[in-house]
Order: structure tokens, then C-alpha cells, then sequence
């Protein structure tokens, strides 16, 4: 009888009933099967745990040991390989110019003018004292010079001309394809 809401059950009495074909079969269950499984799983995750616990040992005992970089590493290149290929942003390490003679003029964090203006004054550095080589030796005159010797009368030197009588005189003279007209070229008819 329960208490509560006045409900009552009865739960009958099955003692009595007997069903003699169904009773315990031994082969349903196999207890001594289960107990070794049991037995297996345990010895095997605890023989599993002493292996990681060996294997992360060994793994351990490198761990305060320095070693060579691997190749693709950063610490094996210079500041100057390390920086990305030209051009860069102006605000950024390696942003300058390297001038002719091989000196590199920082521009970082300057006026976007700066460039240019580091440029003419190596162009401007050329055209008053002259084109060098990289040996030092003057290659080109002055743009003074050379304007006071074409005004002077000395002029440009004029190609020498061939002797007359031979085959390139009876020639069509013809701009060349490989300079792009600036020179010309001897044909025959």
C-alpha cells in the first residue's frame, strides 16, 4: 500500500508459476571468458602506460640539449637575407638606395622624396665631374666640357670614309633593323 494519494497496488503474487522449460543455460554468459578479458585489458593498459612513460622519458632527456638549426630556419641567414626582395615599404628595415660607388644611404622613415633626391644628387654628382668606372678612372667628360668643345668648333668626331671605288659604294644605305633605325646599313640591289 502506498502512501501519498490513496492509490493503492498490488503487486500479485507469482510464486506459485513455474516454467520448467526455461531455466539457466551455462552458455549464455561465460563468466571465467569475461574474468579474462577483464584480466587481458587490465594487463595490457598497464604494460601500454610503462611504454609511454619510458618512450616519453627518452623523448625528455634531449629536451635541454641545444641542436643545429634545420635548414629552413632563420637563424642560419644574415639581417640583410633575412629582409624580403626590393621593393620595400619605405617604413620598413633595408628600405634605401645603393648608389653606383656601393654605398647604401638608409631611407627609413624619411620623406617619400628622399629617393629621388639622393639619386640626382648622384646624377648631378656625374654630370659635373664626369662618368667613372668602377676603377676610378673618368670615362665621360663633364656636361660643361663637353658643351664648350661642341660650341668651340671642334665639333664630334666624323666617321672616317672608305676609300671610293669599292662594292659598298654602289650600296643602298638602308636603317638597320637591330638598332632600331638609329644606324644604317650597306645593301647591294
Amino acid at each position: 500500500m502506498s502512501k501519498g494519494n490513496g492509490h493503492r497496488t498490488e503487486t500479485p503474487d507469482v510464486s506459485h508459476i513455474r516454467n520448467v522449460e526455461v531455466a539457466h543455460e551455462p552458455s549464455d554468459v561465460s563468466v571465467r571468458g569475461v574474468g579474462t578479458f577483464v584480466l587481458v585489458l587490465t594487463l595490457a593498459t598497464i604494460t601500454i602506460g610503462i611504454g609511454l612513460w619510458f618512450l616519453f622519458t627518452f623523448f625528455n632527456s634531449d629536451r635541454g640539449k641545444e641542436r643545429a638549426p634545420g635548414p629552413m630556419s632563420l637563424r642560419n641567414l644574415s639581417e640583410e637575407q633575412r629582409l624580403p626582395p626590393a621593393p620595400r615599404l619605405q617604413a620598413q628595415k633595408g628600405f634605401g638606395v645603393t648608389l653606383e660607388d656601393g654605398q647604401f644611404v638608409d631611407l627609413r622613415l624619411r620623406e617619400p622624396q628622399a629617393e629621388y633626391r639622393e639619386l640626382k644628387k648622384q646624377w648631378d654628382t656625374v654630370l659635373s665631374t664626369g662618368l667613372k668606372d668602377q676603377s676610378g678612372n673618368t670615362v665621360g667628360i663633364p656636361i660643361d666640357q663637353a658643351i664648350d668643345k661642341i660650341t668651340s668648333g671642334e665639333g664630334l668626331p666624323a666617321r672616317t670614309k672608305q676609300a671610293p671605288g669599292k662594292l659598298e659604294d654602289y650600296a643602298i644605305t638602308m636603317p638597320s633593323q637591330m638598332s632600331s633605325g638609329r644606324e644604317t646599313i650597306k645593301k647591294l640591289q
